[in-house]
């Protein structure tokens, strides 16, 4: 199985899911540059954190004009699972990949902290590893990740069981608690805390490593 890893300008948690995948999945894992427009011979495709371009503008809304975003709908329409974490959530909304939108925290500060979360739907290959309901931690780390959905899209979303995780207290005023959501086809899954940053107990959490685990077990 081959995981690929997105890089933009400003990308800055592109080593540490190359860390996990190569230390605790051990499969083959790329590095790949924003303005490469292939990705047909990766199986996996991860969109990381970080401050794409600076957040200029909006947090993903230059991302979403690169090269690489092409390739990644097109493997998206193949099924290929996608996981977009924090800016890459943002850059999926902002692309279109993802519905909804990610707006400035209710408290129009930078949040970084460890939450809690409860896993939302457990039937998609991204959370299959988990338990319906189950209460994990991972941290967040953002200025923008307060999702919003006007009451048609949160009613889709409902009614499409495609809210993955919500916020036990949730830290940035986003609707309905919604920390990730997941495509109408659940193969892609965009999230605003940080799996790959609760990789190992030192770090104050190992229970991210859950959705990395999940999708290879799929294959």
């Amino acid at each position: 199985m081959k995981f690929a890893i997105i890089v933009f300008p400003g990308s800055n948690c592109d080593y540490d899911a190359y860390y996990v995948m190569k230390k605790h999945l051990q499969v083959s894992v790329k590095f790949v540059w924003h303005q490469n427009s292939d990705l047909s011979n990766y199986d996996c495709i991860i969109i990381p954190g970080g401050f794409s371009y600076g957040d200029y503008l909006r947090a993903g809304a230059i991302a979403r004009f690169s090269k690489i975003m092409q390739a990644i709908k097109l493997e998206s329409e193949k099924g290929k699972p996608i996981i977009g974490i924090c800016n890459g959530f943002q850059i999926l909304v902002e692309y279109g990949l993802l519905p909804g939108a990610l707006i400035t925290n209710e408290s129009t500060r930078f949040i970084s902290r460890q939450i809690s979360l409860k896993v939302s739907n457990n039937n998609a290959l991204f959370t299959k590893n988990y338990n319906k309901n189950e209460i994990i931690n991972m941290p967040i780390a953002h200025k923008q990740g307060n999702y919003f959905a006007d009451k048609k899209l949160l009613k889709i979303l409902k009614d499409n069981n495609q809210i993955a995780f919500r916020y036990t207290n949730n830290p940035n005023g986003s609707c309905d608690d919604i920390a990730g959501i997941f495509n109408d086809k659940k193969n892609i899954l965009g999230m605003m805390p940080h799996p790959e940053r609760a990789s190992e107990g030192l770090l104050g959490s190992k229970e991210g490593v859950k959705i990395f685990e999940s999708i290879v077990s799929s294959f």
